[in-house]
């Protein structure tokens, strides 16, 4: 549970640091991207 913790943390502040440097319209395209490889990943399993 900790280690799903620890992942979480991660990835929000990765995201923060994204949300900084970019534009929302172009922070909305790097989202959308990752949710559509996580799709793609969840139906090739």
């Amino acid at each position: 549970m900790t280690d799903n913790l620890e992942l979480e943390k991660t990835l929000w502040q990765t995201a923060d640091k994204l949300r900084n440097n970019m534009d929302a319209s172009e922070y909305k395209h790097v989202v959308l991207g990752l949710i559509f490889l996580k799709y793609i990943s969840d139906a090739f399993e």
